[in-house]
């Protein structure tokens, strides 16, 4: 069976996507290729800090050879120093992260494997941006879910980026079932999880506590489970958020559905950051993203951990292997 090609794109180029692609470039490719998606000046200039070979191939080399790496070039505005974001360059990340994500609409590649962007830099260049997440749910025209993964545990949220006091009226049945619905498919049809068993996280303190300590489990929350549960799907809950991840829990769940940010990424991250992924549910094809930010404190240091972009590449890979989406490139 040919090996799913997956798009790459390394996010800001001033933080340490580029090095961190550079170092991906050198390990051995068995089960995916590589297409990626940047800036070939900073690419080259981080392979040239790394003091690592780097071959940059047309799009549709093999780049098989330790160091080679096919790439769609999306060139920057203005050189790139390291840990200095430029806004000027703003447009050319966006650009980059569209560029994949036609391809793998087009089919050329099966996934889509993204390294970190700096939001505060996208939009002081005059860009409407909240996330990738949001950026590539827009332009398949899909409903998404944001899950983050380890080997540990899988870990959705029914709220992303919010402010806490915002978190209670974004929690609505319609919202909420979509939600579910997003993860228990994702779980079915690209984890290959035949009868998904998802844990649903309460919004208050010990699940609302009867309605003591908050109301939304009893008006929002249950109801939605109960009709989930007649359509045949498998929702403990609501359950209390401060024990439903200790271990001999977990083991009986294939994912969490958290009602927010905070709620249940800590405990994942916890569990093992350097391994952790993030993963957009919902769209055609499969996207998966490091669980870290651009870190612009380390960037041209050559010192930044990789094991977030591998475990990155090797889900998405995968997952495109598995999905029956579309045809093998």
């Amino acid at each position: 069976m040919p090996r799913p090609r997956l798009a790459l794109v390394p996010g800001e180029p001033a933080g340490v996507g580029p090095e961190l692609c550079v170092r991906l470039a050198q390990r051995p490719r068995p089960d995916h290729r590589l297409l990626a998606f940047g800036d070939p000046g900073s690419l080259r200039a981080a392979a040239e800090r790394l003091d690592l070979p780097l071959r940059l191939l047309p799009p549709d080399g093999d780049g098989d050879t330790p160091g080679d790496l096919p790439l769609s070039p999306v060139p920057n505005a203005v050189a790139v120093e390291p840990g200095i974001p430029d806004p000027r360059n703003a447009s050319a990340v966006i650009d980059a992260l569209l560029a994949a994500a036609d391809d793998c609409m087009a089919g050329s590649c099966l996934g889509l494997v993204t390294g970190p962007v700096h939001k505060a830099t996208i939009n002081a260049g005059g860009i409407a941006y909240t996330g990738t997440t949001g950026l590539l749910a827009g332009h398949a025209g899909r409903d998404v879910v944001m899950m983050l993964a380890n080997d540990t545990m899988r870990v959705a949220l029914a709220t992303t980026h919010l402010a806490l006091r915002e978190v209670p009226d974004a929690i609505n049945p319609v919202g909420l079932a979509r939600t579910l619905r997003i993860v228990h498919a994702a779980l079915r049809d690209d984890f290959q999880v035949p009868r998904p068993r998802i844990a649903v996280l309460g919004l208050n303190p010990h699940a609302g506590e009867s309605g003591h300590l908050g109301r939304e489990e009893i008006e929002v929350i249950i109801p939605v489970l109960e009709a989930l549960r007649l359509e045949g799907m498998d929702l403990p809950g609501p359950l209390p958020a401060d024990t439903a991840f200790l271990p001999a829990k977990l083991r009986g769940f294939d994912a969490v559905l958290a009602m927010y940010h905070d709620q249940g990424l800590p405990v994942l991250k916890h569990s093992g950051f350097e391994h952790a992924v993030n993963i957009t549910l919902g769209l055609p094809y499969p996207r998966v993203a490091v669980d870290h930010g651009t870190a612009l404190d380390i960037a041209g240091k050559g010192i930044a951990d990789p094991s977030s972009l591998y475990a990155a590449v090797a889900t998405c890979a995968r997952l495109a292997a598995a999905s029956s989406r579309g045809c093998l490139a």
